[in-house]
């Protein structure tokens, strides 16, 4: 079944899922567990005081910030982790894919980028879900998990739950591509990862990893919001946490000038092709209830993704399609009432019920 949800109708969902903000204490651990290739992957537990029978819940990162930065900042308003535990009384994992965070790195990052071609593609990284997956499940007791991926993060989840459907009981994309069509400003023909001399093709000039420096995380978060004074949007306090956070992700990157972080590049790899219309996984095979959600300002995503995915959901046991009014890429770290909230109150329904129901 497919529920599809626009502007019009998502002010009757906020009123739904109204929990409190947080249940109880959270007790953080941070483990490492070791992929079926031999990856060492890095883990943050958020696990709730008031622990109830569901199913954990993994997070999973972009395609350039780590998995702490991305959903657990410690500021205010900063841990869709400490947001989701609380609200849901399910333990939530925090994974750092391979080559970023604390996770292990390829021998290939202590060289120059140009001396390898983009590493941490999404067939590995879904090995580094599956480890983390079955750490999980092993100290729930339970058969299965839920997955939130955000934007290449989302790809990655849902490819994970392609391939291993019976272990996933809930799958969430936000703001994610799926080769929902050849047209996409950032990857296509003429862009910066384009190949000149083969416009479908990456460009052999993309290496192994990026460095990314505090500066760089900001042109795009700051394009995508619709006002002049981006504070009034965006609390300083996430922003500065944010890049706190991103540089030390890196052990390496305060030797650099200015201090910069690496970033793998096979995820833009998969993107190109997820941009220019050619999917990596088929979402057929995905099983479990599926809440596709995408930001109306999305720089990344595109609304053909979504209709192209939930189009081949075919068997999802329950398909939810949400357009987030007004909301940017950044939607889960820009303020409450700039779509945060709206978010919290999707995956909160979404999420609030077990797998078997």
């Amino acid at each position: 079944m497919m529920t599809v949800v626009t502007a019009a109708a998502l002010g009757i969902r906020m009123l739904l899922a109204a929990l409190p903000a947080q249940a109880g204490e959270l007790t953080r651990s941070d483990f490492r567990v070791t992929t079926a290739d031999g990856v060492g992957i890095r883990v943050r537990e958020l696990r709730p005081a008031a622990l109830r029978d569901r199913e954990p819940l993994i997070l999973v990162h972009g395609a350039r910030v780590a998995g702490l930065a991305s959903f657990d900042l410690d500021v205010p308003g900063g841990s869709l982790a400490a947001d989701l535990a609380g609200r849901l009384g399910r333990a939530v994992y925090i994974l750092d894919a391979r080559g970023y965070g604390g996770s292990d790195r390829a021998a290939a990052m202590q060289r120059p980028p140009e001396q390898s071609r983009p590493l941490s593609r999404g067939f590995q990284v879904v090995r580094d879900i599956d480890a983390v997956a079955e750490a999980a499940r092993r100290r729930s007791g339970g058969a299965a998990v839920a997955l939130l991926g955000w934007a290449t993060g989302g790809m990655w989840a849902a490819y994970y739950a392609s391939l291993w459907p019976e272990r996933v009981s809930h799958l969430v994309t936000l703001n994610a591509l799926y080769g929902g069509s050849a047209n996409h400003p950032a990857f296509g023909p003429g862009s910066a990862n384009a190949d000149p001399a083969r416009p479908d093709r990456l460009s052999p000039r993309i290496g192994g990893y990026a460095l990314n420096p505090a500066a760089s995380l900001w042109p795009s978060w700051d394009r995508s919001i619709p006002i002049e004074d981006k504070a009034a949007w965006r609390d300083p306090a996430i922003k500065d946490a944010y890049a706190r956070a991103a540089l030390a992700s890196d052990p390496e990157a305060a030797q650099r000038q200015p201090p910069a972080f690496r970033a793998p590049q096979g995820a833009i790899e998969d993107s190109f092709y997820q941009a220019n219309g050619r999917r990596l996984f088929d979402a057929s095979t995905i099983t479990a209830p599926t809440l596709l959600i995408r930001s109306e300002l999305d720089f990344w995503s595109r609304p053909e993704d979504a209709e192209t995915f939930a189009h081949d959901a075919v068997h999802a046991r329950q398909l939810r399609v949400v357009t987030l009014p007004q909301a940017t890429h950044y939607v889960h770290l820009d303020r409450a009432g700039r779509g945060r909230d709206a978010l919290l109150r999707e995956l909160v329904d979404f999420l609030g019920g077990s797998g078997s129901e």
